[in-house]
């Protein structure tokens, strides 16, 4: 996500590209990206705040973003605008600060908005030109990091009734992610124990989940079911009003796997802290972007 130069030691080619569609339209869009009070609500992985976020959107022109973890530690970061074509193309440099305030590595991203239908489809490439030896712990996580943030912008630029997407890149086969997402064996290691599943259309299932003293039932019921393609099933919370829709769609890359995960229909669940939007996002964050990335690779690559 963020990157820098230090006298590099080495030279890296590693280099990500991300695609996102986005249901807004391309002026919302390059707004988000270049209006510092927008970009400090959604820059950075899930659980980060920018208490710094300044932006001098012109060539040549500064970029400064202080980013603070959950746990309160701040990772500094500068950069430079290198090409801004509006509101086609943004172009820049960006390194993040060591702890003697020096640069770590350094990251070219390129980031591209084209119209698509009323919506803007939005790619995102961020090649490291170079890197310190200490750099590899953040280099690691750029990949999630960018797909956090972009998660993040996603819900920053949604309409109020848009449904919640997130996708995941896993290095993984398609079929191994397809097990894992229809054997009840398999949930345990990442998701629910739910011990009643059966993969099959119209088949209803229920589990309980305990959060801050509270229990919550869920109750669901299998609506589509094509064999390493598609999933989807009702979610409603018994007691409760509302009911919503989850969805995992998979897409083969090569010897990876695209996952897309839509849950539709949050809007209608009670008003409440407990089914805040913020809270779906954070734990199909959590089950897919960290659990059930590391069962599935770490299963593939025994």
């Amino acid at each position: 996500m963020v990157a820098g130069k230090s006298k590099p030691k080495t030279s890296s080619s590693h280099e990500l590209i991300i695609t996102r569609v986005f249901n807004a339209p391309r002026g919302l869009l390059w707004k988000a990206w270049t209006d510092p009070k927008q970009v400090a609500i959604w820059w950075g992985p899930a659980g980060f705040t920018n208490p710094v976020c300044k932006l001098d959107v012109r060539t040549g022109g500064a970029i400064r973003i202080h980013m603070r973890g959950p746990d309160g530690t701040v990772y500094p970061m500068t950069g430079v605008f290198q090409e801004i074509v509006a509101p086609k193309r943004l172009v820049f440099t960006s390194g993040a600060l060591g702890k003697d305030g020096k640069p770590l590595f350094e990251v070219l991203t390129t980031v591209t908005f084209a119209e698509h239908g009323g919506k803007t489809a939005l790619t995102v490439r961020a090649r490291v030109t170079s890197a310190t030896a200490e750099a590899a712990p953040h280099l690691a996580g750029m990949n999630e990091g960018w797909s956090q943030s972009l998660d993040r912008l996603a819900e920053h630029t949604r309409k109020k009734s848009q449904p919640l997407v997130i996708e995941r890149i896993l290095n993984a086969p398609l079929a191994a992610v397809w097990k894992a997402l229809t054997n009840k064996n398999d949930f345990k290691h990442w998701y629910f124990d739910i011990k009643e599943f059966k993969p099959e259309l119209g088949s209803e299932f229920r589990f309980s989940v305990r959060h801050k003293g509270t229990n919550y039932r869920h109750h669901c019921k299998i609506m589509a079911l094509i064999p390493r393609k598609k999933l989807a099933y009702t979610w409603r919370y018994e007691g409760h009003k509302g009911n919503s829709l989850v969805t995992f769609e998979l897409f083969p890359e090569g010897n990876k796997t695209k996952l897309r995960l839509t849950h539709e229909g949050l809007e209608t669940f009670p008003k409440t802290p407990a089914y805040a939007r913020t809270n779906f996002i954070g734990g199909w964050t959590t089950l897919l972007g960290t659990n059930l990335k590391q069962f599935v690779e770490t299963r593939s690559n025994k």
